[in-house]
């Protein structure tokens, strides 16, 4: 029996971060539903089920790896968000910050030296800005 899953699994994405987090959400929405009698949320935790084992299952593992790589980027923003927040808080006294009108890179500038050309290290635009 154990040769005939691996068999069949041979070839398959198999169970990474977002498949985990998906059945647990689906989990959490299905006993939600449970208690609450919501059908709505009882029909989204299928969704998130179906969708997980979808991804397992599947054998195209580019576009897994993809969605993987794209959900841990969010998640990162997601972590890091805050710290960054009060490193910028932090730093708002001593710099100007400003960002590249056509890459949207932040640029940070020193105070106090009034109006300036700036450009921008990725790719080489020239604006102006108030420091």
């Amino acid at each position: 029996m154990k040769q005939k899953f691996i068999r069949f699994m041979y070839g398959r994405y198999g169970v990474d971060k977002l498949s985990k987090h998906l059945v647990w959400a689906g989990l959490i929405l299905g006993l939600l539903s449970m208690f609450f009698g919501g059908s709505l949320l009882y029909l989204f935790s299928l969704v998130l089920f179906i969708y997980s084992y979808f991804r397992i299952f599947s054998k195209n593992t580019t576009k897994r790896y993809r969605e993987l790589c794209s959900y841990e980027r969010f998640l990162a923003k997601i972590k890091n968000g805050p710290a960054t927040w009060k490193k910028e808080v932090t730093q708002r006294k001593q710099y100007k910050i400003f960002k590249c009108p056509s890459c949207n890179q932040k640029l940070r500038i020193p105070r106090g030296h009034g109006r300036v050309e700036i450009r921008c290290k990725k790719c080489q635009t020239l604006f102006c800005g108030k420091t």
